[in-house]
């Protein structure tokens, strides 16, 4: 009996160093997933400022752009519009037959 009992003694001591060796494992990785989490918000952060920037930037061109256009548009000639072609027919003069 006594070697019974010490045999599921060293079962369980294996089993909890096993299972203390998993822990130490896992509690690694959800370190490292942890770590990599934090550093994927600050990079989103980031891009979301990024992004803020370049639509405040192109905001400011479009506004400086439309009033270039405003700007050519005052110092060009302003045209008369063009007459409407006439539909009536012209008659063509006939040519002249020697007879």
């Amino acid at each position: 009996m006594k070697s019974g009992v010490s045999t599921l003694a060293v079962a369980v001591l294996l089993s909890l160093s096993c299972a203390a060796c998993k822990d130490t494992k896992t509690l690694q990785q959800n370190q490292q997933l942890t770590s990599q989490v934090a550093d994927l918000q600050k990079e989103n952060g980031d891009l979301g400022n990024n992004v803020e920037l370049l639509t405040a930037e192109r905001d400011s061109l479009k506004k400086e752009n439309d009033a270039l256009k405003s700007e050519l548009n005052a110092r060009k000639p302003k045209r008369r519009e063009a007459k409407a072609t006439s539909r009536k027919r012209h008659r063509r003069a006939k040519p002249q037959t020697t007879a």
